[in-house]
């Protein structure tokens, strides 16, 4: 046989040899570094395991994607794509949207994210805590947040602010929002109830920080805070869930979006504004 013709077969042996050599060493020169496995170079991890970058290559096939893939299967995200939470948070709010939450499971999510199973228990505190993670995204609390860092003057601009941005978040894709509610009002224990434990003390940090100034300066009654909230959320939710029965029977008579919240604005000031 020719020196060539052994080369080949002794590539091809190398092939087929388990990379669990390989990726012990690519795991440790990423966590040397500080990066994902998929931005260590080869030549770095040819040094670590003792071969030349070229004997490297021979043994993976001609390029890095069987060492990504061997990484995989060890139960690690080899990266050079976006982070895993961030394409499970989005394969799962998709889920959402299109299935409900009964389809959210851990293995539905990371086939979709294209991430293993440890991986997601790395970044997540099991479902609850994706759930968790994409109400936060998806819901209106960053916008409430950003809100309230800087909120208007007045009342009625606040409140009228406060409706759009709940109106957006309800519209944003992918839609998580209704299939949220359904899940509320159908299991007031369910997976929705309990992953937005979390969630709903800062939303209430940040429509007090809207409603209760006002308070404090005379414009609002000293109403409870949960009562100041059912008043000001309990129209445009009940407005939004309700518009697919709705519609189909008022039709032109069922007010727009922008002329619910003119009227559910002044509909709340009439309610909670103090008289002279």
């Amino acid at each position: 046989m020719r020196e060539r013709d052994v080369q080949d077969v002794q590539d091809a042996e190398r092939r087929q040899e388990p990379l669990s050599d390989l990726v012990a060493v690519a795991l440790a020169a990423a966590r040397e570094r500080g990066r994902d496995v998929a931005d260590v170079p080869l030549t770095a991890i040819a040094a670590g395991a003792g071969v030349s970058r070229s004997t490297l290559l021979r043994r993976l096939g001609g390029s890095r994607g069987a060492l990504d893939e061997a990484v995989r299967r060890a139960g690690v995200d080899p990266g050079g794509r976006p982070p895993v939470r961030e394409r499970a948070i989005e394969a799962a709010a998709r889920l959402v949207a299109e299935r409900g939450l009964g389809a959210v499971t851990l293995d539905a999510v990371a086939e979709r994210a294209d991430c293993s199973l440890p991986s997601l228990h790395t970044v997540f505190d099991g479902r609850d805590g994706l759930l968790g993670a994409v109400y936060e995204l998806h819901g209106p609390l960053p916008d409430l947040e950003a809100l309230a860092a800087d909120p208007p003057e007045r009342l009625e601009d606040t409140v009228r602010a406060l409706y759009r941005t709940v109106v957006t978040a309800f519209h944003r894709e992918p839609q998580v929002l209704p299939a949220i509610f359904a899940d509320l009002f159908s299991r007031p224990d369910g997976p929705a109830a309990r992953a937005m434990r979390a969630y709903v003390p800062r939303l209430l940090d940040s429509l007090s920080r809207l409603l209760l100034p006002h308070v404090e300066a005379g414009r609002v009654r000293r109403l409870p805070l949960p009562t100041l909230v059912q008043l000001l959320l309990g129209p445009i939710i009940t407005r939004i869930l309700l518009r697919p029965v709705l519609e189909p029977a008022l039709g032109p008579d069922l007010p727009t979006v922008d002329e619910s919240c003119e009227l559910f604005t002044e509909a709340f000031l009439r309610a909670v504004e103090r008289s002279g």
